[in-house]
C-alpha cells in the first residue's frame, strides 16, 4: 500500500501523520526552526548485529553479500525552538508516515527517485534533481525537554523506515 499523503494543512519541510490522515502528530508553528535531521542505512543495512556487508572471493575481488531486502533508512530529526512539536500521543512502534527535510538528488538524465518525492518537493539544479523523500516508518525514539528560564524547548525523535 503506498503511503497516505501529507494534508495540505501540515506541509512543512519535515511533516509526520498517523496513516491515513488525522490532526496528531505534526509540526506546529514555532517547533522546528532550524531543524536538524540526520540519514543512515537501518543497522542490518551498515552490516550490524553481526551481518556482513562485503566479503572477499578466494581471488581477492570484493563483493556485496548484503541483503538487498534490508536497504531501509533511520531518520534522526532534532530540533530546538520555544513550543514543543504536536507528538502527544504518539508512542515507540507506532507507524506513521514521514515527509523528510533530508534531501536526495539523482542524475537527471536517465535517473529517477528511489523514494516516493513529497509532492511539490522536486526541484532540478543543473544535471540533479533533488527531492524530499516521503516514508512509511516506526517511531524507535523520542524526547523532549524544556529549559525553562532560557525558554528553549528541546526535542529528538528516532525513525525507521518500515
Amino acid at each position: 500500500m503506498p503511503p497516505s499523503p501529507i494534508p495540505a494543512t501540515f506541509a512543512t519541510d519535515f511533516d509526520i501523520v498517523f496513516p491515513g490522515g488525522g490532526s496528531a502528530p505534526g509540526v506546529n508553528p514555532y517547533s522546528a526552526r532550524a531543524l536538524r535531521g540526520t540519514m543512515t542505512p537501518i543497522e542490518l543495512a551498515r552490516g550490524g548485529s553481526g551481518g556482513q556487508l562485503l566479503a572477499r572471493t578466494v581471488n581477492g575481488t570484493l563483493v556485496d553479500v548484503s541483503a538487498h531486502q534490508m536497504r531501509k533508512y533511520r531518520l534522526e530529526v532534532a530540533g530546538d525552538d520555544v513550543s514543543p512539536p504536536a507528538l502527544d500521543g504518539l508512542w515507540v512502534g507506532m507507524q506513521v508516515v514521514v515527509n523528510s527535510h533530508v534531501e536526495f538528488a539523482y542524475l537527471t538524465a536517465g535517473g529517477a527517485p528511489a523514494r516516493t518525492p513529497v509532492s511539490g518537493s522536486e526541484h532540478v539544479d543543473g544535471a540533479f534533481t533533488y527531492y524530499s523523500p516521503q516514508f512509511q516508518m516506526l517511531v524507535v525514539d523520542l524526547q523532549i525537554e524544556r529549559q525553562e528560564w532560557a525558554a528553549v524547548v528541546s526535542w529528538s525523535l528516532v525513525l525507521e523506515e518500515i
